[in-house]
């Protein structure tokens, strides 16, 4: 990708997350904030982490390697650097939420605690390169399971919280996995 295109997606991102305003972009606004805020900092520095992995040089994408860990660490939290995500990403609770590189996610995409968006089973040669692709303004619930290959989830979507999805979802849509309690006594 265009280096140039990679900074402007950067300070997109980082306005719309961090600076959480209208104001122009500037580097001592977003620090200011990043600082200033603690709940956005796991946005500021896994930005700066994708920003760099994306780069063509091998330094900065070890130096990538290293935030990443150090992010997992602190924050319990998995976003595979190769993902692609859009300005606006909100992580409610960083407990337990993975993302699989192979994503790509679009603007204000909101996501709860302990939610999985992966690849289902082993990536073999039926699928060589597959694909998770979440529109725009999409909405996922607490304890979700989002798994499959070449997954197109459309615009406008709401998944209520504990569902599996192994399915594409259609624009404008609100899915949820019905539940049935069953209880027996002995």
């Amino acid at each position: 990708m265009n280096s140039e295109i990679l900074k402007e997606h950067l300070q997109e991102c980082l306005r719309k997350e961090v600076m959480m305003n209208d104001k122009s972009f500037t580097w001592p606004r977003v620090i200011h904030k990043a600082f200033k805020c603690p709940e956005r900092r796991f946005n500021f520095w896994w930005r700066i982490d994708s920003y760099l992995y994306k780069t063509e040089k091998s330094l900065n994408k070890a130096i990538a390697r290293k935030i990443n860990r150090n992010l997992i660490k602190k924050y319990n939290t998995e976003i595979q650097l190769p993902a692609t995500i859009g300005p606006g990403l909100n992580v409610t609770h960083f407990l337990s939420v993975v993302i699989n590189g192979c994503s790509t996610i679009g603007t204000n995409f909101k996501i709860r605690q302990n939610t999985t968006i992966g690849l289902g089973g082993i990536v073999g040669e039926k699928f060589n390169s597959p694909t998770i692709s979440i529109g725009n303004n999409v909405e996922i619930g607490a304890c979700c399971c989002i798994l499959g290959h070449n997954l197109l989830i459309g615009n406008n979507v709401t998944i209520g919280a504990m569902s599996f999805i192994n399915r594409g979802i259609p624009d404008n849509a609100v899915v949820y996995t019905e539940k049935n309690q069953v209880m027996r006594l002995k």
